[in-house]
């Protein structure tokens, strides 16, 4: 794989975000529009000279025309029905859905002109009531505790090997000790879906270990993380692996360059103020990048400076700033001194045996776009976080695609990916969630999409040739037509292709499960003398 890699010239002509290049270079100056939303039509030329006007002739009457046509031209062929804004959604109770972004398929920078809040809208309670409908679906006994449905499938038997050395240490509290996940994933991991239910009951069983890597902000609408305070101000300006693409393919861990436009920008990561989890942190992180045209940041931790660095350099290099505190709660801000402080995140951890989880969600990605990151500089992030267990849970968006990018090309480029994060992390476990059901409504009928079970027995090939372990997920809902089933007990989302929240728990229960049932079967080979 070459330093700034790109994928095959035969991207999808129609969903999704585009893969490709442009012909036309230049940053964006404004944020994506909502996914599905159609281009805004051109205003009419004025007519020459005095002539008369004509009312159907109109600039408005041209302008209303050009929007009648862009709202109705999705309806002319069913590869269009994404863009469809006419089309009611289907009946549902409780679902939540988070929108993909629009395509940005230009090289350069996007401005964040919203603020991140708390989007409180957004959380996931720690104890989530399976929706009365979901019982049957869902027995108790194995939503919560017990067997879960489908095990860790791992043809070498050493897949989750260092990760279970890894949880064996902690669970014996050998001091330094940290069980670290590094958990890659599209929308449902950018809402911290699934992935809080995975950290919170690791980290009930193993012990909280801190929250992990977060963006310097919200990179989309729906991004997310529980158990910690964020917030930010406007004034950053993105390059994103979805795009619009940075030059140099420098992202960091997170897919996500992020850089200040003036002076007053700044992010904010705080412990959680109520709760079980995130309450204490004893160390910050945060990810940089110094390079010919950085700025001064300055580091604030509980109101008070810290450090101010200068981010200029003669060559670009990541760069990564430590900041040790008493174990406890704690906040730290990033202030940008003025323009080119160029960041990707910050981390935190406790000095305490347990278990920590990065989330790292990426709207609209699919797994083969890790690879618009620069080689070099992807396997340094990832070895700067030093992860026990790497994992992936794509599918969703190369759903969308369909086989318009063809799934020999689907297989090969995930294997590259794979391949390179092995070579990245050699002494690190990897695993693969495999997709979910994802169907299309005609009437009262749900019809699963013909192509998610072969993506889903690609993303198995894949994982037994790169040495990965592979949960499922499409066999644990009830394989083809279950997202129907999901969507009418309340545990699918509206749009038939994102859990609900009550869904999302559901799965992060049981990976968790499948996980712990991996582990304990792990530890008693290990105690017979076989490891």
């Amino acid at each position: 794989m070459t330093s700034t890699s790109s994928t095959s010239a035969h991207e999808p002509a129609v969903h999704g975000p585009s893969d490709r290049e442009p012909a036309v270079h230049g940053p964006s100056d404004r944020e994506p529009a909502a996914h599905g939303a159609p281009p805004s039509g051109g205003r009419a030329a004025p007519p020459a000279g005095g002539a008369p006007r004509n009312g159907l002739v109109s600039p408005a009457a041209g302008a209303l025309a050009t929007l009648a046509l862009l709202v109705l031209l999705p309806y002319a062929h069913p590869s269009l029905r994404r863009l469809r804004l006419l089309t009611p959604l289907p009946e549902g109770e409780g679902l939540v859905v988070v929108p993909a972004p629009a395509p940005v398929a230009s090289v350069g920078e996007t401005t964040l002109v919203t603020e991140t809040t708390e989007q409180a809208e957004l959380r996931q309670p720690e104890e989530v009531a399976l929706p009365p409908a979901a019982a049957e679906l869902v027995p108790a006994a194995v939503a919560s505790e017990g067997k879960p449905p489908r095990p860790i499938e791992d043809p070498s038997g050493k897949a989750m090997t260092p990760f279970f050395r890894a949880l064996a240490a902690v669970e014996r509290k050998a001091p330094g000790s940290i069980a670290r996940i590094t958990y890659f994933g599209d929308s449902i991991v950018a809402s911290d879906f699934v992935t809080a239910t995975l950290r919170r009951k690791l980290q009930k069983r193993f012990g909280d270990a801190g929250h992990g890597f977060m963006l310097m902000a919200n990179a989309w609408p729906g991004y997310f993380h529980n158990d910690v305070v964020r917030s930010a101000g406007p004034g950053w300006q993105v390059s994103r692996v979805v795009g619009p693409f940075a030059k140099d393919g420098l992202y960091g861990l997170g897919g996500v360059s992020f850089r200040s436009q003036g002076a007053g920008v700044f992010s904010r990561f705080a412990t959680a103020e109520s709760g079980s989890y995130g309450r204490a942190v004893s160390r910050f992180a945060v990810d940089y990048l110094k390079h010919p045209e950085g700025g001064r940041m300055e580091i604030k931790i509980d109101g008070e400076s810290r450090e101010t660095i200068d981010t200029r350099a003669d060559a670009a290099s990541s760069a990564i700033a430590t900041y040790e505190v008493p174990d406890g709660p704690h906040a730290l801000e990033v202030w940008a001194r003025g323009p080119g402080v160029r960041a990707f995140g910050v981390w935190m951890e406790r000095d305490t045996p347990g278990v920590v989880l990065d989330a790292i969600g990426i709207q609209g990605c699919r797994i083969r776009f890790l690879d618009k990151s620069d080689d070099a500089h992807f396997a340094e992030q990832l070895r700067a976080r030093n992860p026990s267990l790497t994992v992936f849970q794509y599918g969703m968006n190369e759903s969308e695609d369909g086989e318009l990018f063809p799934l020999d090309q689907v297989e090969s480029t995930m294997k590259a990916v794979l391949d390179q994060v092995r070579a990245a992390l050699p002494e690190s476990s990897c695993l693969l969630v495999g997709p979910m059901d994802r169907a299309d409504k005609k009437g009262e009928v749900y019809r699963s999409r013909p192509v998610i079970p072969k993506l889903a027995a690609i993303q198995r090939r894949v994982a037994g040739q790169v040495g990965c372990g592979y949960f499922d997920t499409f066999g644990a809902m009830g394989g083809s037509g279950s997202m129907g089933v999901w969507v009418q007990r309340g545990l699918g989302g509206a749009d038939l292709a994102h859990p609900s929240g009550a869904g999302a728990e559901v799965i992060g229960r049981w990976v968790y499960l499948a996980l712990m049932e991996a582990y304990e079967a792990w530890k008693a080979e290990a105690a017979a003398g076989r490891p």
